[in-house]
């Protein structure tokens, strides 16, 4: 079934809905950008301009001089920002720390997050950048774009703010760099009543969900990441919008095991496609590879003479489990020995396929070093089916997890750290489940084991009589 928004999108058209004139857009030449000198020295930012690689500076140099030959009236900034921008980065690194301070807390109306105040410390020096205050724009799923919308968004960033932006950030938004407090809320209405787009996640929330390509693409996608993550974005928007947990909180969708957006790594709860039954095999497909007549790889690796492909040595004695062998010409898998690593898969895909009987694989607690280090996610539910709405994955994982840890967690305390602190026994008692296999990272280093009352036979109180019965003095 093809993917429906919740409510009917209009079609947005550039030349309706444009600010520039082509004329605007490209109001200098080649030669005057030569020429062109920002009105601060800045020789270690140039420096970043020198070898074979694109430079961050050299770009701001071109947003610079169009915004300088814009007229008054087609900016609602100063035009100078790029350049005081320019400015104040040399300037921290002359001293070697930053001149941007957070002045206090800065938003739209109705929104906790979203937007990310910032202010220069020295804005006598560089008074373009007095304020520039950054904004978080919700991506679409799988970051699909058409050029009417881009072109649409960058005029209206040019127009109210810096011009500057990151594609994107880490956790999928766009990232809009630099505008004053007073652009907060015209950009805000014309983000959600023009464009319909809206704000990203900031703060303690709920960040941005964001997925990989998923079905839209990827034949290995064993559930719809595009359909997840756009009912799960909607479906919390007041935890997206107004914060209320510990600290940041991430999903992220991954279509299979090759875990293109890093889920395992990037996210709070990190939803990766997997399969239970067993792996297709196509056997003269197998056949082809081991004689030539299919590239591995997908012809990933052409260009150079590797020699012949080897099954045994490229991909049988690759495999982490050993659950792989050639019998009589034949390739064999033991499934249950399986780990779903997907290498086999990516090495030969036109041989191989994932098993038909899909879900997710659910971890927990992945994040970046804040209070005790980067971890990995935990494997927490090695199966569970993906279907919409969804509404197992959200009453019996989500929201037990967030009563949880908005119970339980410190100030900054991100769900990786409450498991690591409480421990895993506790968090399989928050979901109801048993302990399995799958979860286990590493063998034990806690000799210790710490028995519930309800596990010991009689509970802990003792009759003493009884005792004696059994042991005279």
């Amino acid at each position: 079934m093809a993917f429906e928004p919740k409510r009917p999108q209009s079609e947005l058209k550039y030349d309706e809905l444009r600010i520039y004139t082509d004329e605007e857009l490209n109001n200098y030449t080649e030669e005057e950008l030569k020429e062109f000198k920002v009105k601060h020295n800045i020789p270690m930012c140039e420096d970043l301009e020198k070898g074979p690689w694109p430079s961050f500076v050299a770009d701001a140099k071109r947003l610079a001089l169009h915004r300088k030959k814009l007229a008054d009236d087609r900016v609602m900034i100063p035009k100078e920002v790029v350049e005081d921008l320019l400015g104040q980065l040399e300037l921290s690194y002359e001293h070697g720390e930053t001149h941007w301070k957070h002045g206090g807390i800065v938003g739209v109306f109705g929104y906790g997050g979203g937007v990310i105040g910032r202010y220069s410390d020295v804005p006598d020096k560089f008074p373009s950048i007095a304020h520039f205050h950054t904004l978080r724009v919700n991506q679409p799923a799988s970051k699909f774009y058409n050029t009417d919308y881009l072109k649409t968004i960058c005029d209206l960033w040019n127009f109210r703010g810096s011009g500057m932006m990151n594609m994107h950030g880490s956790t999928g938004d766009m990232v809009f760099l630099g505008t004053f407090t007073e652009q907060l809320e015209p950009i805000f209405f014309e983000l959600t009543h023009v464009l319909e787009q809206d704000l990203g996640g900031s703060g303690s929330n709920l960040r941005t969900p964001s997925c990989c390509i998923g079905k839209a693409r990827c034949e290995w996608s064993c559930y719809d990441t595009q359909e997840m993550c756009y009912e799960l974005t909607t479906y919390y928007q007041d935890e997206l919008h107004r914060p209320q947990f510990p600290y940041k909180f991430k999903f992220k969708f991954d279509g299979c095991p090759n875990c293109c957006v890093a889920s395992i790594a990037r996210a709070d709860m990190s939803f990766i496609g997997t399969w239970r039954d067993d792996i297709r095999i196509d056997q003269d497909a197998v056949q082809a590879y081991i004689n030539g007549d299919i590239l591995p790889n997908g012809g990933a690796h052409r260009g150079k003479d590797w020699g012949k492909f080897d099954i045994q040595k490229e991909v049988i004695d690759l495999c982490p489990t050993k659950c792989m062998w050639m019998e009589d010409g034949k390739l064999m898998i033991d499934n249950n020995e399986c780990t779903r690593c997907m290498h086999c898969i990516n090495v030969m895909p036109q041989a191989l396929r994932p098993g038909t009987d899909t879900g997710v694989t659910i971890l927990l607690g992945a994040k970046a070093p804040i209070l005790e280090g980067a971890q990995m996610a935990l494997l927490t539910i090695p199966f569970i089916k993906a279907e919409p709405p969804y509404d197992n994955i959200k009453e019996k994982v989500i929201e037990p997890i967030w009563d949880w840890w908005m119970e339980e967690g410190k100030n900054r305390e991100r769900l990786g750290e409450l498991i690591q602190r409480q421990g895993v026994q506790k968090l399989l008692e928050v979901l109801n489940i048993p302990a399995m296999p799958q979860m286990v990272k590493e063998p034990r280093s806690n000799p210790y084991i710490f028995w519930k009352e309800e596990d010991v036979p009689g509970g802990w109180q003792r009759d003493i009589s009884d005792y004696r019965k059994r042991h005279a003095r």
